[in-house]
């Protein structure tokens, strides 16, 4: 069975938030329409806890973008954002919530961060994602959200990894920096992946 994974499509990452991504809001239309053609939705949530490690406003001296080592692994520091039960971390009202299943909430835990939708970046804690979906006879996983070259990108490898066939929709994600997402997806493919336009999925026009 094909499902669909709709990824980090929250306010915080939409126009007028912290750490939007650009053109962002064109994709919820199209995500909208393309939810009508799967059996099966799914979403991820960031879900940061209020001074979270990862955030930049936790490190005197620090900036925003900056790479720092968190715990021994390799941190961007970032705005504050998706805080957990504020409007930033909320879906915005005009993306269809009612076909997802279920909701996969991460980066809660304080101390590391978590762009895949499968585990934590240290890959130290599973979100049961994967288990959810083999329970549902899922082989082929198709993404859509946000940032392309960041949590799509990172939850399309542990796909992979995972053995799920899996499909990144081009044009139903956008990036965070364009030259960054240009260089992951050549290693999502070279690792098995594939992209694809939403014109080129059954039943899409």
């Amino acid at each position: 069975m094909n499902a669909l994974i709709l990824v980090d499509i929250q306010n915080d990452f939409l126009k007028g938030g912290p750490l939007a991504v650009p053109d962002a809001d064109a994709i919820v239309p199209l995500v909208n329409h393309l939810q009508d053609h799967f059996d099966l939705v799914v979403a991820t949530q960031d879900w940061h806890p209020s001074g979270h490690r990862s955030f930049a406003s936790g490190h005197p001296g620090k900036k925003p973008f900056e790479v720092v080592n968190l715990n021994g692994l390799p941190q961007t520091l970032w705005p504050d954002h998706c805080v957990q039960g504020t409007r930033g971390a909320g879906f915005p009202a005009r993306l269809n919530m009612n076909k997802p299943e279920a909701i996969f909430r991460k980066g809660a835990n304080p101390e590391i961060d978590s762009y895949s939708g499968f585990y934590d970046n240290g890959h130290r804690k599973s979100t049961g994602l994967a288990g959810y979906l083999r329970d549902r006879s899922v082989d082929t996983i198709y993404l859509a959200g946000l940032a392309g070259d960041i949590c799509v990108y990172y939850t399309a490898l542990d796909s992979l990894k995972a053995a799920f066939s899996t499909f990144i929709i081009e044009d139903a994600t956008r990036p965070l920096n364009r030259e960054n997402f240009e260089k992951v997806m050549l290693d999502f493919q070279a690792r098995g992946g594939k992209l694809i336009q939403s014109g080129a999925l059954a039943g899409i026009t």
